[in-house]
């Protein structure tokens, strides 16, 4: 998904250790609270929330899904719950886990027992494996979007399943999916529109994170295979990539190790990702000051660090993103969210501040922040 690290490997036991501290009674100071939302609203804005408490500062006036991708906390379930937003559980398994249908019914049993157990609305099935065409794998996670559907909207009123998947359903990192049927299968998918330099086909050079031709593209490539456009989130980074530079030439072009990644030479797994909040505590310091691409629609800056490297950091600001945002209703998406809501600076600080909320301004199409 983006940062998240060890934090994700844990969350298999987080969330179990979770559901054992919710012992079955509301834990809302208002009993209503621990009833699903059923509502839903004209335009999406889906967040991920990792960890902290920042979520208490999260600008909730857009937000209509956070998903919990840390430690159940059930003043997050009541709070969200309070502002008329669902609160969904992520859903990660090995699909070699999953062939077997009887296994698969069993993990769809659990995660619908502990969403009821703690009174969620849903969720988000973040997968992320490689799969090919007409294997038992392919073949076993369509069963899986639809067993699971069917079992959450049968057992939970209201509740949202979303699938994950990558910027463009060409093959990308070799996740070649059923994507027409899954689609129809859940309530949307959550485009990762990021990390679109996991495989590098071409130069081992520094690049945007999101580039918006590439994004906007791959919306299209999603749209031309049938899926409905409604069916679609557009998903943002709220971090960008930090590059060791080889060599860095007079037009800022960066020249990059090479690390394979599914089958690429090269990839981004090369450099580090940052988060927003970090970025904007370092551009300003930086060599270059903050620069702008004009092919890739991102900025960028280049810093040297103490051992006198070279860095190349691209990422997303407010002008990047609302430059996307602008093709949402061009082409008839149902929202956007982003990878996460934990990394922006929710801090005093007045520029801080001004910062967060832009961040979170540049989300909506222009007529639906004037209507806030």
């Amino acid at each position: 998904m983006g940062l998240c690290g060890a934090e994700c490997t844990l969350l298999g036991v987080l969330i179990f250790i979770g559901a054992s501290v919710c012992l079955g009674q509301c834990p809302c100071s208002d009993p209503a609270l621990c009833q699903p939302i059923k509502d839903t609203r004209d335009f999406e804005v889906y967040v991920f929330y990792v960890k902290g408490k920042d979520w208490k500062n999260y600008d909730w006036a857009y937000v209509t899904t956070v998903a919990l991708f840390a430690p159940y906390d059930p003043d997050l379930m009541c709070f969200a719950h309070s502002k008329g937003a669902r609160f969904v559980l992520a859903g990660g398994v090995s699909l070699k886990d999953i062939v077997d249908s009887e296994k698969r019914s069993a993990w769809i049993a659990q995660q619908v027992k502990l969403a009821k157990t703690q009174y969620m609305d849903g969720i988000n099935l973040d997968i992320e494996q490689p799969v090919f065409p007409n294997t038992p794998e392919y073949y076993a996670l369509t069963a899986l979007v639809k067993e699971t559907t069917e079992a959450f909207h049968r057992e939970i009123p209201g509740s949202q399943v979303t699938f994950d998947v990558p910027w463009s359903p060409n093959c990308i990192d070799l996740r070649c999916y059923n994507y027409t049927g899954i689609a129809d299968l859940c309530d949307f998918l959550f485009v990762m529109s990021y990390d679109i330099q996991s495989q590098i086909w071409t130069e081992c050079i520094a690049g945007a994170n999101a580039a918006f031709n590439q994004t906007i593209t791959g919306y299209e490539q999603f749209i031309n295979i049938s899926i409905d456009p409604k069916k679609l989130v557009m998903g943002v980074p709220w971090y960008g990539y930090d590059y060791v530079c080889l060599n860095l030439t007079k037009d800022n072009r960066c020249k990059l190790d090479k690390k394979p990644f599914r089958g690429a030479e090269c990839s981004d797994a090369v450099g580090s990702q940052v988060p927003y909040y970090t970025i904007m505590k370092q551009v300003n310091n930086s060599l270059s000051g903050r620069l702008w691409d004009d092919v890739q629609k991102a900025p960028l800056y280049n810093y040297k660090d103490t051992k006198g490297n070279i860095h190349q950091v691209w990422y997303d600001d407010p002008e990047s993103i609302s430059l996307k945002v602008a093709y949402i209703k061009k082409l008839g998406l149902r929202g956007i969210g982003m990878w996460n809501g934990d990394l922006l600076d929710y801090s005093n600080d007045p520029i801080a501040r001004q910062q967060t909320a832009d961040m979170w301004k540049a989300l909506l199409p222009q007529d639906l922040r004037q209507n806030l």
